[in-house]
């Protein structure tokens, strides 16, 4: 049997090569969508929030699920009240800004679609290629954001209304600032040479890492427990608490360079 190989002679795994192929065939308009970006990051969003919204419902009845947020013996979880506001806000954002300016952009850089699948290998380094662009460039970005004063107060400072953030609130910011980070993830995709698969993936990723880390749970399972080298909510939620530190999004290795990295007590009691 003959393996089909990418552009570069790597060999496609099958489950990639089907996939591909499947949505080469039958889903191409919705790929070459300028719409797309938005949409997915949207919703994406929104579903991977739905855990953390049934651990704030439990948290509610469940002694142990209490005890892993970094909060715990400060308040209740935020009520579903607050997450259907919370949800109102960023749908309009997305759907009166977010939508229109992103959907441009992408009919500016005129997709197109390889014709072959990427490889295990080429996936694999394409997403940790675009994760750490995308933490760097958003590193510098929020640098910035807190240290010009007219940015903060016209951009970022709606963000830290959230002086306890939970899982939705990851995107509930203001709308040029929302913009900006999809616009950012957009241009890590556009600057590695994302091949499609490998851009979803990453989007998948980044959505998920934001949302854990706005989280306000310190999870047993948390992803920062098995990668030492992610900060995790305990890390984001030091920023939010005391603003001057802890400014990458995922990774620490910038904030160690640049001094600005506090390690969470959060990080050092039992579980």
């Amino acid at each position: 049997m003959v393996v089909p190989c990418t552009e570069y002679g790597e060999a496609q795994a099958p489950v990639l090569l089907g996939l591909w192929e499947y949505v080469k065939s039958g889903q191409e308009d919705v790929l070459r969508s300028p719409y797309l970006p938005a949409s997915f990051a949207f919703l994406a969003h929104v579903l991977l929030c739905v855990p953390f919204l049934a651990l704030d419902a439990l948290g509610s009845v469940c002694q142990r699920v209490r005890s892993w947020r970094m909060t715990a013996g400060s308040g209740p979880p935020p009520s579903l009240s607050r997450w259907l506001e919370c949800f109102c806000r960023v749908l309009y954002k997305y759907v009166t800004v977010v939508l229109p300016v992103t959907a441009l952009f992408n009919t500016l850089i005129n997709l197109k679609l390889p014709d072959v699948a990427p490889s295990c290998w080429q996936l694999c380094v394409e997403v940790v290629a675009c994760l750490l662009l995308f933490d760097m460039l958003f590193f510098m970005w929020h640098y910035v954001m807190h240290r010009v004063s007219w940015l903060y107060r016209n951009i970022h400072q709606m963000h830290h209304q959230h002086h306890t953030p939970f899982a939705l609130a990851a995107q509930d910011c203001s709308s040029a600032e929302l913009l900006s980070l999809l616009l950012l993830s957009l241009s890590s995709a556009w600057m590695v040479g994302c091949h499609p698969l490998s851009e979803a993936l990453f989007h998948l990723i980044n959505t998920w890492l934001a949302v854990e880390d706005h989280c306000g749970y310190d999870l047993p399972w948390a992803l920062h427990r098995l990668l030492p080298c992610l900060g995790g909510a305990p890390h984001h939620h030091a920023h939010h608490s005391l603003q001057i530190i802890n400014y990458a999004p995922f990774f620490t290795h910038w904030d160690h360079l640049f001094g600005t990295y506090r390690a969470s007590v959060l990080n050092s009691r039992p579980q």
